[in-house]
């Protein structure tokens, strides 16, 4: 399967390699691009962004997994992030994991049949004082319950 941008992605990947003197310091942002036409990073745009910087299809695929920033499959229309750190974990963030897991009936890591939601544990969102916390797209939901969780789930998938 062959792999692409659209002519305005591909535009953007030339300027940012033409920014930077190592092409290859452009990992980052190329695949940063690719995410955010794709909305994760397919197997095939390994090997391509690998030609574009010059570096090995291993090495970038060393990169895309490495920072858990950048998704490999397919994730839900909303991706649902709860911390596990320290500070919410002592909240009762594994209880929320496990209840949003069988109120989903997906584990961490999956996504609903549906496409609607992903589910991720993650380290430290930074709100340690307003813990337990999720990230859902780009809000933070913060000293949570399993209602206010509950309320949350059910908002989002009427709204679609």
């Amino acid at each position: 399967m062959s792999f692409s941008l659209s002519e305005e992605g591909l535009a953007e990947l030339d300027r940012l390699l033409s920014r930077y003197p190592d092409r290859a310091a452009a990992v980052l942002p190329a695949l940063h691009l690719v995410q955010s036409e794709h909305g994760h990073v397919p197997d095939e745009a390994i090997a391509w962004v690998a030609e574009r910087v010059g570096l090995s299809p291993a090495h970038v695929e060393g990169v895309a997994t490495f920072y858990t920033l950048f998704e490999r499959r397919p994730r839900g229309r909303h991706h649902l992030q709860i911390c596990r750190n320290l500070s919410c974990s002592l909240m009762g963030a594994e209880a929320l994991v496990a209840h949003v897991s069988a109120k989903l009936g997906i584990r961490p890591g999956e996504t609903t049949p549906d496409g609607m939601f992903t589910l991720s544990v993650v380290e430290c969102l930074g709100s340690c004082g307003t813990a337990p916390v999720m990230q859902v797209g780009d809000a933070y939901h913060e000293n949570l319950t399993v209602e206010a969780v509950d309320a949350l789930i059910d908002r989002l998938r009427a709204e679609g």
